[in-house]
This record gives C-alpha cells, structure tokens and sequence, in this order.
C-alpha cells in the first residue's frame, strides 16, 4: 500500500512540475508523463519499448498517409533496394510448389564463379532445408544473403543429375539494377524502362541512352509504368537530361520549410528528339516529378493514365535503435505549380488506399471522359500554354483506358497461383540445352518460338489439380494473353528481363500508342500543342 501510495505521490509531483511548462514543452512532458504512468501503475505488465513505437505510429497515423515508423529490421529492408547493392550470393530467383528456382545467375558474381546454373533448384542452405517446407521468400533471403567474404554452403538439384550438387559461395557485393529493359523499338526508337529511382539509376540510365544512340536511336520511349519513386535527386539527375540549361523541374514547399528549387543544368544527353514517357495509376513520386516537368516544358508527350498521386516529401529521421520516422516536411510541385499530392483526410489510411479502386469504380480506367477536374484545377504548360490539370497525380496528354477483354477471373487465378510462371519455368527446365541451341539468338526466339497446345494442355492441368475451375469462355478469351506472358517468360529466364518486354510490350497499349505518336511527326507536335 505504501508502495503504491509513493507512485501516486510521485505522479502528482510529476503533474505539478507538467502544468508549470508552457507550449510544446508542456505537451512533450505530458507524453512523458503518460509513458511513466503506464509504465509503473498499469494493472498488468507493459512492453514499454511496444508502447513507445504504438504511441509513434499513433500519432504519425493522424498525419498524413506517407508519415511513417519503420522498426530497426524494415528500415534495413527498406532502404536496401534503393542502395544500389548488397550482399550475397548474385542470384535471381523464384519460388514455384515450395521450391527456389535459380531463374538467372548474375555475371560475375558468387553464385556464377562457383559454376550454379539457371534452372539449379536450391534445396538446402547451410543446415537448413528450404525446398518444400512453406518457407518465406524473406526468410530465404536472409540466409542466402551476409556480410561480403562470409561463406554459404548451398545444395542444389540439376535437372540430369541423379544426386543434390554442393557448393560453397563466398558472398560478395551484388549489384541492384533499376534498368529492366533497354533496346530499339525501331531503327530510330529506343525504349528505355525504369522500375525505381535508386541510387545507381541515372548512371544505368545514362549508359543506356548512350548504347542506343550508338545503335542509331534518335526518338525514346521513357517507361515510368509501375514505377513507385525512389530518390528525388535521381529523378531530377535523369529530367535534366531532357530539359536545357536553367529549367526549373520542381520545387517543394511546407509551412515550416522554405521553398527550395532544383533547376535543370547544362549537360542533358537528350534535349533534341521525340520524347514519349509512359506513365499509369502506380506511376509515382519521382515518376510524378519526372514527367511533370517533361509535360510543363513541353518537352514530350505524355501517355497512359493518370499517375497515383503522392507528393508529399518525407525527411528521414533516424531512431538511436536503427528505427527511422519518415515525417512529411513539405509539397511536391511541378513547374507550373501543380502539386502532385492527391488529397486525403486527416491520415485517413484506408479512404486513400481504396483511390485507385475508387478510380476503377468510377470508369476512370477505362474512360477519360469519367475524369473531371474544377477550373481551378486548370493550369497552362510553360512554352505552348496547352491546358494540363493538378489536383493530384499527372493527367497524360494521350489516355489510354485499361484494356479489360482478355483479363479473367480464371486468368488471374491461374496467375495467382504461380501456374503460369511454373509452366514456363517447367518447359525450360526439360528443354533448355536444345533452345539454346535452337535461338542462339532472341530475334530468333522472338520471330520463331510459339507456345504450343502442349504447353497449354499442362497448364490446365495443373489448375485442375490446384482446384481452379475451368471455365472455357473465360479461358478462351485470355488464351493468347496467356500465351504471351509464357514467351515473355521463357524469354526472360533464356535470355533476360530486356528480352521479357520485348515480348511482353505487344500486348502494351500505351507501348503501341507511344510508338505511333513517335513515328508521326505532325501528331507529336500537335500533342504539345505546336501543330495546326
């Protein structure tokens, strides 16, 4: 009793010397106070560290959508891809019935020099089994990956081989591209695609604009689809190879941080030439940036749909544990002063994570004519003074809706369930030395290679004993989508990911569009609003 009585007196105290703060002091001692009252009178037992972080989430959920708390282990996980590199062995790879198949092994790694293979299946990593036991992808990774000059001992089974191959891996610096594809659409186009904005992204993008034009690229098609963001300095680094000297690309903006803007320089690679970026509703951040810029100055056409809509700039607040807070500081702004930040309630996690189904319900997708934007929202491009839309997100100048035809429920199932990466991984398997031998070379694949009946008949196959009900109209109808996506990824484990979307493009609407724009001189310019 006295015990509790000295805690209680305690806690007045505490209040006393509270409510003699003022302002800001006030409130953080109030936290404080509470923190300590939980911690020592609290009827059952507190994770003091848990109410800590809840207590932070808490308050950043009140914020705004992009204002968060990651712990020690996701802020590692987080800021990795964008580093440009890890450690590990330099492989890629997929999970398909509880089994990791090597699909490519990076040249010049680890996993290369000591002789592992694409088609390898990876069954045991170090003293532990991973083939057929449910295991995480993450959990995967983190035992295939360690500190450089670490070692990793992997069994692996080969197709022809009776008996699990071993090897030892020294780990070692593995390089992250952010460049999927980069190859000529035409004898004059390039096609350049980026997924993020990281850190190595503008000298990949660099080295690519370079190999194209050695093979006579004078027009590109810039791929921001998907394209979640990264670094802004990246995406300022890559606009400033389209904009001449002295153009503004963005600016930001918030109440306690003054307004400070990034101007293009006098180096850009790619000022002259046709330029088409293709953009669509995951399309953000630093994609917004990008093509906001290119689309003020007049610079290209935009096409595809409008862009997901987050402009808002999150500064890193690094925790002494390795946690960070990523607190929004300020706006995002185009040149003409759009901003890019789509709007949202007081925080209001769930209403802004339904936007895009909310877009999809509306026929905004599908129709541009679903979309309406206030006068207000109305600004004018900076050289020909085209009318261009803020309000949130990027409206392209070309929309091109989502094409819904060939998508089915029994399509996506059959996707869902890995079916179709597993046929196409299946195929290679047993026939990878006779295609190499067959298409030494992609143009061949690409010109000759269909995919057969056979390989069709296995995949239904293997949805009927996955339970997936067949439904022929359905099936019928996404067939040659199917198809498609089985060359694209056969291509793509026989050759590489450039190759995938070599293939994979024939089906892109907005690819399609965007090299019809590009090879017609007068509709380019009346796009930007320069023709008559």
């Amino acid at each position: 009793m006295k015990r509790i009585l000295l805690s209680l007196l305690l806690v007045s105290v505490f209040t006393v010397s509270v409510f003699a703060q003022r302002g800001g002091d006030m409130d953080a001692r109030k936290l404080q106070l509470a923190l300590y009252a939980i911690s020592n009178l609290y009827v059952d037992s507190t994770d003091e560290k848990k109410l800590v972080e809840d207590a932070i989430v808490g308050m950043l959920e009140k914020l705004d959508p992009h204002s968060t708390y990651t712990d020690p282990e996701e802020t590692k996980e987080m800021t990795e891809p964008l580093q440009g590199n890890f450690d590990g062995i330099g492989i890629q790879f997929n999970m398909l019935t509880d089994t990791l198949y090597v699909i490519q092994v990076i040249p010049g790694g680890p996993a290369e020099k000591v002789g592992l293979m694409a088609g390898d299946r990876i069954i045991q990593v170090d003293d532990t089994l991973i083939a057929g036991v449910k295991m995480k992808n993450t959990d995967i990774m983190k035992r295939l990956r360690g500190p450089k000059g670490t070692e990793v001992r992997v069994k692996v089974l080969r197709n022809n081989a009776p008996d699990l191959i071993d090897f030892k891996i020294i780990r070692g610096k593995i390089p992250v591209y952010s460049l999927d594809a980069a190859y000529m659409a035409d004898k004059n186009t390039g096609y350049i695609k980026l997924n993020r904005f990281a850190a190595s992204s503008a000298n990949e993008f660099r080295e690519a604009l370079e190999k194209l034009k050695k093979e006579g690229m004078k027009n590109l098609i810039f791929d921001l689809q998907g394209n979640g963001g990264g670094y802004l300095n990246v995406a300022i680094d890559i606009a400033d190879e389209f904009l001449d000297k002295d153009k503004l690309i963005v600016y930001t903006e918030g109440s306690k941080q003054p307004r400070e803007e990034a101007k293009s320089s006098n180096r850009g690679d790619f000022e002259e030439g046709r330029l088409v970026v293709l953009v669509d509703e995951t399309s953000a951040s630093a994609s917004e940036i990008l093509s906001g810029a290119v689309q003020d100055w007049d610079r290209g056409v935009i096409v595809g749909r409008r862009t997901f809509g987050k402009g808002l700039v999150q500064k890193p607040i690094p925790m002494p544990d390795g946690s960070m807070i990523r607190l929004t500081v300020s706006r995002y702004y185009t040149p003409t002063g759009r901003s890019i930040q789509k709007p949202y309630v007081n925080g209001n996690q769930e209403q802004y994570n339904h936007d895009l189904i909310d877009r999809y319900n509306r026929g905004e997708l599908m129709s541009a004519d679903s979309i309406h934007f206030p006068d207000s929202m109305k600004y004018n491009t900076l050289v020909t003074k085209r009318t261009v839309y803020g309000g949130g997100g990027i409206m392209p100048d070309v929309f091109i809706p989502v094409d819904t035809s060939r998508y089915t429920d029994y399509h996506r199932n059959v996707v869902a369930a890995g079916l179709v990466n597993r046929v196409a991984m299946n195929y290679l398997d047993r026939n990878r030395a006779e295609m190499n031998k067959k298409y030494p070379k992609f143009s061949q694949y690409k010109q000759n290679f269909n995919v057969t009946e056979e390989i069709m008949q296995e995949l239904l196959s293997l949805a009927d004993n996955d339970k997936i009900k067949f439904d022929e109209e359905q099936y019928n109808r996404s067939k040659p989508l199917i198809m498609l996506q089985i060359k694209a990824l056969i291509a793509r484990d026989l050759y590489d990911m450039a190759e995938y979307f070599q293939i994979i493009n024939d089906d892109n609407a907005s690819y399609q569009e965007a090299l019809r724009i590009i090879n017609d001189g007068k509709r380019y310019e009346k796009e930007l609003g320069r023709g008559k």
